[in-house]
């Protein structure tokens, strides 16, 4: 089942996407009641914080900065050690969620939180060293190229990442609308690596679906949340509004692949479901002292409601997730990410430039730190097999007797699309054989029974149609048949 979109091309994350990645995940804005400038002043004032005291030995600082100045053979813009010194330290901190923003990074964050940006269209992080998919976003290029979460970056039109930090290489992979890149990626279930080529697009944000459906003769909303964004919340409200004026029996929340976003979204739609005798949210300081958030409302809403997740849930949604979860309403998929924290953006100096760094943990109602666990659904289900397969590269025709995961990727779509390939171990058997002639002859090909790369192409094209139209998507069958049960 999916929700009918008016575009193409969508979505992405307003705190964050593939422009600024991971990073950006679970970034605290200033709050609604407070004044931003005082509460950034506040933050940026580091001599009252320090009592006006440097850091022993900050005179290595000083003194390596005027031995390159004065002594290394080529010139150095004093902008250069400066900057570099402050991604050093930020580095040091080893959190992939914590980085530097110049003024052209700020740019394009504002631009990512206000209205679109070009790109591929997927959250990444940095995770084990390596530059990793944390989703990409829904029917965006990354998707449309079968990007999954967990995939690997390794490199970027034949350069390597491997050294830079999340931003630098979110600098390769960003690009104008209708430029190729050329991703290396490494998936978890594949020894070798393949290459993807993706062309960039316009990622507007828009992050709000909704429709009705009815199941078991009742009247049922879907709500579709991509990501979190400035406007996210007003814009659930609304659309939320407009199915209880329908008379809805029930409702799904969907946040598979939403990688998250702006920490005051998730809080908005929030307040609508959790009672006020709950917090539906915590946040923790660096001194263990947690602020619990409440909202106004009387009691719970007057019909069932599940909450889908998957691996790439994260933040935000993971936030939205184990609160529903602890009130109550059903969640509904497989474990979700696991980013328990939260960012803010500080100015630092006086040209725009940022730091964004981890100020907060994040707690569920109960308390609870999902950080690197993840939210655990209360009814765990998996996606039929097909829609983890992965593109398949084809330098000669794959045929009878031959083996490998090639073979396996392609039977497991083969069964996926109705074609029956006798196995799924990677052995080309006769059955597999058949199997593709039979597929070959429905889509008007020659009949080879060989798997060349027009056949692969139209094979793969016809699996990620298949996961589109919802046919199987096993997920919300159970979401929606769990909220009448």
């Amino acid at each position: 089942m999916k929700l009918k979109k008016l575009h193409v091309t969508l979505l992405l994350i307003a705190a964050l996407l593939l422009g600024f990645a991971g990073a950006f995940l679970g970034v605290k804005l200033a709050q609604p009641d407070s004044d931003p400038d005082e509460e950034l002043a506040d933050l940026t004032n580091s001599s009252e914080q320090n009592n006006g005291t440097a850091p022993e030995n900050m005179e290595k600082v000083t003194q390596t900065y005027n031995l390159i100045k004065e002594h290394y053979l080529e010139d150095v813009e004093d902008s250069q050690l400066i900057e570099g010194a402050i991604q050093g330290m930020i580095s040091s901190l080893e959190d992939p969620y914590s980085s530097y923003m110049d003024v052209e990074s700020m740019e394009q964050f504002n631009e990512t939180i206000e209205s679109s940006f070009e790109g591929i269209g997927a959250e990444v992080s940095m995770v084990n060293g390596k530059v990793t998919i944390v989703s990409p976003i829904k029917d965006s290029p990354a998707e449309d190229a079968g990007l999954r979460p967990n995939d690997h970056i390794l490199s970027v039109d034949g350069e390597s990442v491997e050294g830079l930090n999340l931003n630098e290489a979110v600098e390769k992979i960003r690009g104008e609308k209708g430029s190729e890149v050329v991703l290396e990626v490494q998936r978890s279930s594949v020894s070798d690596s393949f290459d993807v080529t993706i062309v960039r697009d316009d990622i507007p944000v828009e992050t709000v679906y909704s429709e009705v459906q009815t199941i078991e003769g009742k009247k049922t909303g879907i709500i579709e949340i991509t990501s979190f964004a400035e406007n996210t919340a007003e814009h659930f409200t609304q659309q939320l509004q407009s199915l209880e004026d329908e008379n809805i029996e029930g409702l799904v929340i969907d946040v598979r692949g939403n990688p998250g976003g702006v920490l005051s979204a998730v809080e908005g739609i929030l307040k609508n479901f959790i009672p006020k005798d709950i917090p539906y949210v915590q946040i923790e300081n660096q001194n263990g002292e947690a602020e619990k958030s409440y909202s106004e409302l009387d009691e719970k809403k007057p019909y069932p409601i599940s909450v889908l997740i998957n691996e790439g849930s994260a933040s935000a949604s993971e936030i939205l997730a184990v609160a529903m979860k602890e009130v109550g309403y059903d969640v509904v998929g497989t474990n979700s990410f696991g980013k328990g924290t939260v960012q803010q953006a500080v100015p630092v100096g006086e040209d725009g430039s940022r730091v964004k760094l981890t100020f907060f943990k994040w707690l569920s109602p109960e308390g609870t730190w999902i950080h690197e666990k993840g939210v655990e659904p209360t009814t765990e289900v998996e996606q039929p097999d097909y829609y983890f397969t992965n593109p398949v590269q084809i330098e000669d025709s794959i045929a009878y007797d031959q083996t490998g995961e090639n073979v396996e990727n392609i039977q497991v779509m083969l069964a996926g699309l109705g074609y029956d390939p006798g196995r799924t171990d990677g052995y080309y058997s006769k059955e597999t054989a058949s199997a593709v002639q039979n597929f070959q002859a429905d889509n008007d090909l020659e009949t080879t029974g060989e798997v060349d790369e027009e056949t692969a192409g139209l094979i793969e094209t016809s699996i990620v149609d298949r996961v589109r139209n919802g046919e199987d998507d096993r997920q919300m069958k159970q979401a929606l048949d769990i909220l009448y049960d």
